[in-house]
């Protein structure tokens, strides 16, 4: 039969007219840029998070820039971000003109260690970005303490979280922003990209308005120099009827993760960790494994699709190669680059579906006992 590691069309089929009707409504209004539905989103989905604002982006990345931008972080500053995440969390640091500073990941969940992140806070740290990995919250109540105490900002990259919670509180609300991207294969996606910046802060919500904005305080006054960053309409649209089914999809993940738990269990593979306090809504599931390679071979050829997330952690990538850190500098970050392989995890797979992906683990396991 075949897996797909992902299926936007079988996500989409159930709700077409309740999309197409969203996007027929922008069509109508040619308001393309910003307008109603922007609004109505940001509203709603602030509602979602419990914050007071959210505000519209173009994508994940410029979310994160325009959040450390309206902090005032720039040249000479620090900002702390964790060894094995997407780049977008350090290069959009870098667009600001700061330094990101790598610290490693817990060898359990691989989000940021806090203990890692106490010993790198210097007097130039001025932003700390935990990234709730692969759909589960980092250990935020260490890392806010540590924070408060050195009145530096916490910004949550909550681009793979969408409705994950710690302590019982969706992540979004926790630091003084977080960031969320759209992109189509997250938990909740747009039909192409955008992003979002959400905070309990009047002051920083009106300067990153600003700022996605061309630096505009109302049309053709520029308060100072902006970006083009603004959401469209039509994304707007279309994530305005997702968000009403996020909350059943996200059970839906939940539930196949469970599966997969108890149907692999023996097998050769490290299962993910569900920390304590925490509601993972599984962006990613992924299982760690010494022999992940040749694991990933025996799946494609059985038909089952993976990903890897992320094969080179960010100390070791070449955008950073001038920054002079080595291999061994972060251990856990790079036991999860060498390591990690994503199943097929989405919320409309197949119980037929999850029989296959689980059929083609065990059947490398019978393999690799054989040898």
């Amino acid at each position: 039969m075949g897996v797909p590691f992902v299926d936007l069309k079988a996500q989409h089929k159930p709700i077409q007219q309740e999309l197409d009707l969203a996007i027929q409504d922008v069509v109508d209004s040619t308001t393309f840029v910003l307008g109603p539905a922007v609004q109505d989103f940001e509203s709603d989905f602030a509602q979602y998070l419990g914050v007071d604002h959210a505000v519209g982006t173009n994508n994940g990345t410029t979310a994160l820039q325009l959040a450390l931008l309206a902090l005032g972080v720039g040249r000479g500053d620090e900002v702390i971000v964790p060894a094995q995440t997407f780049i977008a969390t350090a290069e959009a640091v870098v667009h600001t003109g700061a330094r990101p500073v790598f610290v490693d990941v817990l060898e359990s969940t691989a989000c940021m260690d806090p203990a890692a992140l106490a010993a790198a806070l210097t007097p130039q740290t001025r932003a700390i970005i935990p990234v709730h990995l692969f759909g589960q919250a980092a250990e935020l109540e260490p890392i806010l303490d540590l924070a408060r105490a050195r009145a530096i900002p916490v910004i949550e990259d909550a681009c793979q979280a969408h409705g994950a919670t710690y302590q019982g509180r969706r992540v979004g609300g926790f630091g003084i922003a977080s960031c969320f991207s759209f992109y189509p294969g997250k938990n909740l996606g747009a039909f192409g990209e955008g992003g979002a910046v959400a905070t309990n802060d009047d002051h920083l919500a009106a300067r990153v308005r600003r700022l996605r904005d061309h630096g505009q305080s109302q049309r053709y006054y520029h308060a100072e120099i902006g970006y083009n960053a603004r959401m469209e309409g039509i994304q707007a649209a279309v994530l305005g009827v997702k968000l009403r089914y996020l909350d059943r999809w996200n059970e839906s993940r939940r539930s196949h993760a469970a599966y997969y738990r108890e149907w692999l269990e023996g097998a050769r593979v490290r299962l993910p960790v569900e920390a304590p306090r925490r509601e993972h809504v599984y962006h990613l599931f992924v299982v760690r494994s010494d022999d992940r390679n040749t694991l990933r071979e025996h799946l494609t050829h059985q038909g089952v699709q993976t990903g890897l997330h992320y094969p080179v952690p960010l100390h070791l990538q070449p955008a950073f190669s001038g920054m002079g850190y080595r291999v061994g500098a972060f251990p856990a970050a790079e036991a999860w680059a060498r390591e990690g392989l994503s199943l097929p995890m989405f919320a409309e797979l197949t119980r037929a579906q999850l029989d296959e992906v689980i059929e083609g683990l065990k059947s490398h396991s019978l393999v690799a006992n054989i040898h």
